[in-house]
């Protein structure tokens, strides 16, 4: 039993570090557990697999009842950080989208008006809508499309602080598992890509969700998806969703922020996702969720219908852009809608919430507070 102690004491004590860079054992794939576990097992317990086996699960179930929470994810809860307000009580972010092109599209001038408005606004942390490296995502950790699309690009002092992703659907179209890997955080330590998780602002919680994982075409078109880590997509999504009503639910927030890749309500190009109108949005919406944000649709708009009190906010605009195109039956629920690059600020206090969009230029389009 020693081997074994020695691999759970090992993995609690790492997960309990700075944003979480190691995975706990109860997250690794059965057989990636079982690989681990028998390379640290005495050589008289390899003898008897059958034996070793039990020990091994005997070992989860002891840990999980001992250190429950060292095995966070087992119990369906999402990962969480924490974020503290200014010493006013304000939180201040930038949203960006949809951005990974080594400087090219306008990447390296949107990035420029980020870093000024964002050492303007002293914010707290940049958030990342997906879509981190195109084409395909990342071919492992020692992508050079990680310097050039990432580190060499958001230079500006203003934008050194802690980046939150979630990935997008060109991500999965690479090696998922590169951007969730802790190695990139010790290349850049402003780096932090999961797949679901919650950031805890005490004013606000934002609720970062894999959607993906919920779009029925991306397993039936003819790209290559990487979805390990995924399958069975029908427990994964409605692990994950259980997961979001639980977190939502739990939140004693003032405000309430759901971010994902795909579009729940859109004008632009992709138009409304079916899969999160008909799976997560009903769940935000029983929850009381503010604000949708998004990317995926290369553009910035605001969306709000008499439907639902939550407001769908795009911030797509990080590099290509300009696809001409804006449909959405009711023109007076599209509040705005800019088809070029850009970002967007979220400044958030107890007592209201200021969205701010930018052009290229540093220009605001668009503002808007509740």
């Amino acid at each position: 039993m020693k081997g074994v102690a020695f691999l759970l004491s090992f993995t609690c004590n790492k997960e309990t570090q700075s944003h979480s860079q190691f995975l706990p054992l109860a997250s690794l794939s059965p057989s990636l557990s079982s690989s681990l576990f028998f390379l640290l097992l005495p050589p008289h317990f390899t003898q008897n697999r059958t034996h070793a086996m039990a020990v091994l699960w005997n070992g989860h179930l002891v840990l999980g009842l001992v250190l429950g929470y060292c095995l966070v994810p087992s119990l369906g809860e999402l990962e969480r950080f924490v974020e503290s307000p200014k010493g006013d009580g304000s939180l201040t972010f930038l949203v960006v989208g949809d951005w990974g092109r080594r400087g090219n599209y306008n990447q390296t001038e949107v990035a420029h008006q980020m870093g000024i408005i964002g050492e303007k606004l002293d914010i707290d942390f940049v958030v990342s809508t997906g879509d981190n490296f195109y084409e395909d995502g990342l071919t492992g950790v020692d992508d050079p499309a990680f310097q050039e699309s990432f580190v060499n690009i958001y230079t500006h002092p203003g934008l050194q602080k802690q980046w939150y992703s979630v990935l997008g659907n060109h991500d999965y179209r690479g090696n998922v598992e590169a951007q969730l890997n802790p190695i990139l955080r010790k290349m850049d330590s402003r780096w932090l890509c999961l797949r679901s998780f919650v950031v805890n602002a005490e004013i606000v919680e934002l609720f970062f969700v894999d959607t993906t994982p919920f779009v029925d075409k991306y397993f039936t078109e003819g790209d290559v998806y990487d979805w390990s880590g995924v399958l069975p997509r029908k427990r994964y999504l409605s692990n994950l969703l259980k997961d979001v009503d639980l977190a939502l639910k739990e939140s004693r927030a003032k405000w309430k922020i759901v971010i994902g890749h795909h579009t729940i309500k859109s004008a632009g190009e992709h138009g409304n996702t079916a899969e999160l109108v008909a799976q997560l949005l009903p769940i935000m919406q029983a929850n009381n969720v503010d604000l949708y944000i998004n990317g995926h649709d290369h553009c910035l708009q605001r969306i709000s219908t008499s439907a639902s009190p939550i407001q769908f906010l795009t911030s797509g605009g990080g590099s290509k852009a300009w696809r001409g195109y804006v449909s959405w039956p009711n023109p007076e629920e599209l509040k705005f809608y800019y088809d070029g690059q850009g970002f967007m600020t979220v400044q958030v206090t107890k007592a209201q919430i200021n969205i701010v969009f930018y052009d290229i230029e540093g220009q605001v389009r668009h503002h808007w507070s509740v």
